[in-house]
């Protein structure tokens, strides 16, 4: 049995009294209203902020020494990188990278243009025989972390 010939002949459908169905309140309002609120299930996340965000609260792109060891013949072979002297010449200013990290090992000698160092990462470098270049300022603050 279906369940509209179930009802026929019930005045309110097993829906209570015939005031229960009146206007939007019953649902919870018409449309997508209480979407950010007591509907967020029903429509997703349509809702939240928009407009300025504050330069200062953008995070860094930063890459691990092991990670570039890693990278460094990829980089060679796209001509991102150039091999002079013996040692991997990497501009990582130019491939949107903003801070050295110390996670990995180094096994090649390089010669890096960044804009910042991590002190881990500064002290593995100088002890594999690596160059850092910097582009800024604060770049070769010794044993300081930004």
């Amino acid at each position: 049995m279906t369940r509209v010939r179930k009802f026929r002949g019930s005045k309110t459908h097993g829906k209570g009294t015939h005031k229960n169905r009146r206007g939007g309140g019953s649902r919870g309002g018409r449309g997508k209203s209480g979407g950010c609120k007591h509907h967020f299930g029903l429509y997703g996340i349509n809702w939240g902020k928009h407009g300025f965000v504050s330069v200062s609260r953008t995070e860094k792109k930063a890459i691990n020494i092991g990670e570039l060891d890693r990278l460094a013949d990829k980089l060679l072979a796209e001509g991102k990188a150039e091999l002079k002297d013996d040692s991997v010449h990497i501009d990582l200013t130019n491939l949107g990278v903003d801070k050295i990290l110390g996670g990995g090992k180094v096994k090649k000698k390089f010669v890096l243009t960044v804009g910042e160092v991590s002190s881990g990462a500064k002290q593995k470098l100088e002890s594999a025989g690596c160059k850092i270049v910097g582009t800024t300022p604060s770049a070769l603050r010794a044993g300081k972390d930004s």
